[in-house]
This record gives C-alpha cells, sequence and structure tokens, in this order.
C-alpha cells in the first residue's frame, strides 16, 4: 500500500492491534500528525474487523472446521492413499527418550523442554516416539514400511512470528528405502506433503540440524516448512535399529500460515483468541 508522508509511525497498543486483525500490510505507514495517524488506524481497524465477522459468519455457513483441522485431513488422506501408516504416540516421555536423542543439558533444546517431573516430560518432538514403536515393527513388517503420526508438540520457543509453545507435528518417515532412491523418495514425499497442503511453490535447501546434522529443508516463500534428514544415522544404533530411511518433519501450524498468506502463526494454532486465522476480540 502507497505509504503516507510523515514521520510519525503507529503507537505501540496501535500495531499490536493490526497485527492482531491482520493489517500487516499498513505497518509500514507513516504520518504527518498523530491525528492523521489515528484516524488512519480507526479506518483500517473497521475495516479488518469487517473482514473478521465476514469471515466468521461464512465459517460457520460452511466451513465449520478450522483451517489447522482441515489440513490434517488432507494430510492423513494423501498420507495413506501413498502406503503409509498413521501410529498415535504417548505425549508424555521420559527423559531418558530424549537422551537417546542426545538432548540433554549440553543442548540447547534441553532447556526448552516442558518439565513434569525430574524423569517425564510433554515431547519437545514426534521422533522418540516413532523410533519406538518402529524397532517393534520392522521386526514384524518386511520390505520397506512407511509410517506417519501427527500430533502435539511443546516447547518453550522464543515467541516470535513463527514459533509456538505448543504446535501440531506431522512427522513421516520410509524404513528400509534403499540407499540410491533416498533423494529422490524424499523429493516425491515433499511434493506430496506440499501439494496436499496446497502450496506448490517451494524449494528444497541444505541445513544443519542440532540433532540430525545436515538436513534438507522445505522452504515457502522463504520460511520454513519442513525439516527433511536421512539414514543410516548415528541416532538410530540407541533405539536397535539398523536400517536405511529417509524422514520429513512438517509443522502444520506454519503450513496453514503459509496457506492463508498469513504473517503469524499464532492466528492459526489451538487458540482462545483466534478462529480459523480471525482474531475473535472484534469490537
Amino acid at each position: 500500500m502507497q505509504q503516507a508522508a510523515g514521520t510519525i509511525s503507529w503507537s505501540e497498543t496501535q500495531a499490536v492491534r493490526l497485527r492482531e486483525l491482520g493489517g500487516d500490510d499498513w505497518l509500514e505507514e507513516t504520518f504527518a500528525t498523530a491525528k492523521e495517524r489515528d484516524q488512519a488506524f480507526a479506518r483500517h481497524q473497521k475495516e479488518l474487523a469487517e473482514r473478521g465477522r465476514q469471515h466468521l459468519e461464512q465459517f460457520r455457513a460452511n466451513i465449520r472446521r478450522p483451517l489447522l483441522c482441515r489440513i490434517e485431513d488432507a494430510l492423513v488422506e494423501a498420507l495413506t492413499q501413498a502406503g503409509f501408516v498413521q501410529v498415535v504416540t504417548p505425549t508424555i516421555i521420559s527423559k531418558d527418550m530424549l537422551a537417546r536423542m542426545t538432548i540433554d543439558e549440553s543442548r540447547a533444546l534441553f532447556s526448552q523442554v516442558f518439565w513434569l517431573d525430574k524423569n517425564k516430560c510433554l515431547r519437545p518432538m514426534l521422533a522418540p516416539g516413532l523410533y519406538e514403536i518402529s524397532r517393534d515393527l520392522l521386526r514384524l513388517w518386511k520390505g520397506p514400511v512407511r509410517m506417519f503420526e501427527i500430533g502435539s508438540c511443546f516447547r518453550k520457543e522464543s515467541q516470535g512470528a513463527t514459533h509456538l509453545n505448543e504446535f501440531t507435528m506431522l512427522d513421516m518417515v520410509e524404513w528400509n528405502v534403499a540407499m540410491d532412491e533416498r533423494q529422490a523418495h524424499l523429493k516425491a514425499f515433499a511434493e506430496l506433503v506440499m501439494q496436499a497442503a496446497g502450496l506448490a511453490d517451494y524449494q528444497l535447501e541444505t541445513e544443519d540440524s542440532t540433532v540430525y546434522g545436515d538436513t534438507v529443508d522445505v522452504t515457502y516463500h522463504g520460511v520454513e516448512a519442513a525439516s527433511c534428514a536421512f539414514g543410516p544415522h548415528p541416532l538410530d544404533d540407541a533405539w536397535g535399529i539398523h536400517t536405511s530411511w529417509v524422514g520429513l518433519g512438517f509443522g502444520l501450524e506454519r503450513l496453514a500460515m503459509l496457506r492463508e498468506g498469513g504473517h503469524h502463526v499464532k492466528s492459526y494454532s489451538r487458540s482462545l483468541t483466534f478462529l480459523d486465522g480471525v482474531r475473535l476480540n472484534l469490537s
């Protein structure tokens, strides 16, 4: 939007309110006087509130399920159709399971864990449960084994635009994949998920992970949507697993934010103040 000439910016309270209502496109406006700024704020707030009310009416009449849930449904359908088996593992895990992921006092991630007591915590990732259940299933099932889990994870994250204390992860893995097919399968699985989420214009970029070392990120317009890794990996030994694999982890709230062109992942999270991306305090 065309910026107004001037040097006066939004007050902190006004900027917060515009962000809440989804008015990020106006945040860079400047004004010649405070009166001009306040009048513009009133207009923007009214317009955004009306837009939010219209969305909520449409949501009630026709949609009825938040985008986060709709994306989860689409992913489950796409993955099961592609031969992946869905599993559900506990939200509460042991300190030992974290240690087997090399997450201990020496790791920055350790300080982000929500501890229930000295030996139990809310899982900060899905991988420990998937490792545990995979060890047994790989004894029972032959050939390539595809599985996934979708569930809540918990971290004491910095409260930025793309991080949450409670977030929903999709972790998917194919075990016993041929070594020379891992890269091709990773690309195919990334395509499968991003298409199901309605995000076709994505990129693959190499990154470094605290837990997995060299990884591949799936990014969308510069924002990380997923992290991907290959095995065999040194972590596998702690779980008694000795095979090749490819795995991908996606944040569903972030997928929802990217799909809607939003700027703040909180709007699409499990919330008491937002519904389907709309701030409920519209008055």
